[in-house]
């Protein structure tokens, strides 16, 4: 088994990180340079055709990719935990939430960055900047949204920490890297996102 991933900024390879040492599952790690373009390379786009990271290959050669997915392998081969819920009603309220910190959330955050931001300038073309730009608004607006659901909540889909939370607090931190704080009347999401900062997890 080997894990091919990529140091922070980047969330998704972060997303599995955090849900790994949450579980306390150590797996060989191999990381690639997005600066440098390895997940782009002849060698590993035969491994995962869209050229991205993470991506997991199991011992007979199953390569699985999207950060989710890798973290449902795990969540089936080492026994059900709070992360992805242990009653129907949990698993569907944190599969809901975890949709939407991607839906709503990380696509206006990717679009800013895929047309907006310097790092990306090569590999977008053409980038699109008024369109990056118009994103901003609805990352603001997305980020009330869950100031709003986080009230008088300590963690987004049930009273456990979950992937839905872990989904949002990557999110969140990219968002902030590439230039967009959480609002600064937003004191949910600012105390989610605090508690959230401070397990050690968040450190993977």
């Amino acid at each position: 088994m080997l894990f091919y991933d990529a140091p922070n900024p980047a969330p998704n390879p972060r997303r599995v990180r955090i849900y790994l040492a949450e579980r306390g599952i150590e797996v060989p790690m191999k990381p690639l340079s997005i600066p440098a373009r390895e997940q782009k390379s002849p060698e590993f786009t035969a491994i995962n055709p869209l050229g991205q990271v993470p991506t997991l290959v199991l011992d007979d050669g199953t390569a699985i990719t999207e950060s989710v997915s890798i973290c449902r392998w795990f969540e089936a081969e080492h026994g059900q935990s709070p992360l992805f819920g242990r009653t129907p009603t949990e698993i569907a309220l944190i599969d809901m939430h975890l949709r939407r910190a991607e839906m709503v959330l990380m696509t206006p955050v990717g679009m800013v960055w895929a047309h907006t931001h310097p790092f990306t300038a090569k590999a977008v073309v053409p980038q699109y900047k008024d369109f990056g730009e118009s994103n901003r608004a609805k990352v603001a607006s997305a980020m009330g949204f869950f100031d709003r659901q986080l009230q008088g909540r300590e963690w987004l889909a049930s009273e456990d920490y979950s992937m839905a939370d872990i989904v949002l607090l990557t999110t969140i931190d990219f968002a902030g890297f590439i230039g967009i704080e959480m609002p600064e009347d937003a004191a949910n999401l600012r105390a989610w996102h605090a508690r959230a900062s401070a397990r050690p997890s968040a450190r993977a």
